[in-house]
């Protein structure tokens, strides 16, 4: 039983990162119950459950949020949780009667999670936008590319997942703790801005110290030798990360480049030149071979892995990273704890199978179930 054991959330469904959120929570064993909509139910007979990691460990109730009595049996469900969640544009949820204070009446404890790429306010609230323009706006994007090329979106791990769903998670979390010492509950307005540029702080830092330059010339982005992705003979790439003086001792020495005149490691203007170098002596080896001799020393080396080899390393495996869960390979829940540990539950839900067994845990009648779904309000 995971450290959230005993706290129940309503996740209102959504895409990418309030899902992700949604599945820390229940990492954390937290009983989260997805709110998904109505038209979305689809006849099933039997089957095999939805392959969408980001959605383990929930049960649905699938609720029309345009029918009055939808919106009144989803209050009914606020007013026995601990906390809940969206990631609506500002303004839905209060257009749909299921705003804050709307909620806060029925349930004074509740934590009222909101999630948003630009916030619940400003200039650009109400704009569309994706990962990629939130992470534009913090000045990440920017930073994240080699010198002279395009900047690279980090896939959407920065904004969505790093800087949305976990700082959702997080403050929830936060307002929860708050909530048991004063009785009473609060908005979390977690904005995708806010979150990514709270991971550039020790950027941030750096520039202010005068350490951080134009992109790509840096310690962190591929301007130094010694930070770095680099191709092996067989087409396959290592990393290096031989920050520290020893470490970077340790890399000439193990990859042979000590046996040269080197420049101080700290001499940028020596950067470019030795990047050749490196990548240079990387290539006379195949990336196992490199891994014999550097994977488990303090060079601070890692071969770079696909997605079908991550799961397969030998220290993933021994760590149980990856699970196999329902016929998918996909991350364990983290982080771990000595006492209480998470586990995975359920695999993802189809959208709305479990209506009528939530419903029923919450207190509605079989007579009250059957008049919603005469009213189509449920499904």
């Amino acid at each position: 039983m995971g450290p959230l054991s005993g706290i129940t959330i309503l996740e209102i469904a959504g895409i990418g990162p309030g899902p992700f959120a949604g599945m820390m929570l229940s990492d954390m064993g937290a009983e989260v119950i997805r709110i998904d909509r109505a038209d979305r139910v689809k006849p099933r007979d039997g089957g095999d459950p939805p392959k969408d990691v980001l959605a383990r460990g929930r049960r649905s109730v699938a609720v029309d949020l345009k029918n009055p009595e939808g919106i009144e049996t989803v209050l009914s469900l606020v007013e026995k949780a601990d906390a809940l969640i969206e990631g609506f544009r500002p303004g839905v949820m209060e257009r749909l009667g299921l705003g804050p204070d709307v909620c806060l009446a029925r349930n004074e404890k509740l934590v009222f999670g909101r999630m948003t790429g630009w916030g619940q306010e400003g200039p650009m609230a109400h704009a569309a936008g994706h990962d990629i323009n939130y992470i534009a706006l913090t000045g990440a994007l920017h930073a994240i590319g080699r010198g002279g090329q395009t900047p690279v979106p980090p896939l959407n791990l920065v904004g969505d997942f790093g800087g949305g769903g976990m700082l959702l998670a997080f403050g929830v979390a936060c307002a929860l703790v708050e909530s048991g010492r004063s009785g009473k509950g609060q908005v979390v307005d977690a904005a995708m801005v806010d979150g990514a540029s709270s991971l550039m702080a020790m950027i941030y830092s750096f520039r202010a110290m005068g350490m951080w330059r134009e992109a790509g010339t840096n310690m962190l982005d591929t301007g130094a030798h010694f930070y770095d992705a680099y191709e092996t003979s067989d087409g396959k790439y290592v990393s290096i990360g031989s920050i520290e003086p020893q470490f970077y001792a340790l890399l000439l020495e193990h990859s042979g480049l000590g046996e040269q005149e080197i420049p101080p490691q700290m001499d940028r203007s020596q950067w470019p030149e030795m990047k050749q170098r490196v990548e240079a002596i990387f290539k006379t080896k195949t990336r196992d071979e490199w891994c014999e001799i550097m994977e488990g020393t303090d060079v601070c080396f890692a071969p770079v892995l696909d997605l079908d080899e991550a799961p397969l390393h030998p220290h993933m495996k021994h760590r149980e990273t990856f699970v196999d869960f329902h016929g998918v390979t996909q991350p364990a829940p983290a982080p771990r704890f000595d006492r209480t540990r998470p586990e995975l539950t359920r695999p993802p839900s189809h959208e709305g199978q479990h209506t009528d067994e939530v419903l029923e845990a919450f207190g509605f009648s079989s007579d009250r179930i059957q008049a919603l779904r005469d009213a189509k309000a449920i499904a």
